[in-house]
């Protein structure tokens, strides 16, 4: 294997990690319809190695149409980049009805609530123990993971956030996915939301 230039993909740090003293929000989207883009956000974070280490990536998705709507890296775990990335995905394109996260305590501190209670927008959080209430962003990782860092072992910063940006526009613009009829994040992200904003104009 070390010829080969093979290696074990392990388990790597813990990246949600509760507050006791932070308040908790109930899961809002069991049996809920996601019809339209911008009805349902959701985020999480994920490690990716680095030569001598490794960074945390944050990421906002619509659910809808699979979007990545921003994302931000960061080499600690504080709420900051987090939050940076949710003012970002709103700046850009709009405010959701509803934003989904897990309990950690970047996405239930006040710094991130407070951006989300600021703009109305309904909190949910998964319930503990319940990764596949997140399961859209947990797919994207495994795409991500797969498809784009196992194959390039990036050593640096500079070079990882390089890749992702190319990566992201690939997988926004380019990628098709069978889950959404083989059409990409793009077009279903701005052909349904026109088409609402049609709809909404001549009620």
């Amino acid at each position: 294997m070390r010829r080969a230039g093979l290696k074990a993909i392990w388990q790597g740090p813990k990246t949600t990690v509760p507050n006791p003293e932070h308040v908790k929000y109930p899961y809002l989207l069991r049996n809920k319809p996601i019809w339209l883009p911008n009805q349902v956000w959701a985020t999480d974070i994920t490690y990716i190695r680095l030569r001598g280490g490794h960074v945390y990536l944050v990421a906002i998705l619509d659910l809808h149409s699979r979007k990545v709507l921003s994302w931000k890296l960061s080499n600690t775990l504080d709420a900051g980049f987090c939050v940076a990335a949710l003012e970002e995905a709103i700046a850009r394109w709009g405010v959701p009805a509803i934003f989904n996260t897990d309990q950690g305590s970047q996405f239930t501190s006040d710094a991130f609530t407070g951006v989300l209670s600021r703009h109305g927008i309904q909190i949910s959080m998964d319930g503990v123990k319940r990764a596949v209430d997140n399961i859209y962003v947990e797919r994207l990782w495994r795409t991500l993971k797969y498809e784009e860092i196992y194959l390039k072992d990036y050593q640096s910063m500079a070079e990882l956030k390089t890749g992702l940006d190319c990566y992201f526009r690939f997988y926004n613009g380019r990628r098709y996915h069978q889950s959404l009829g083989y059409a990409t994040p793009n077009e279903i992200y701005e052909a349904r939301f026109q088409n609402a904003q049609f709809q909404e104009a001549a009620a």
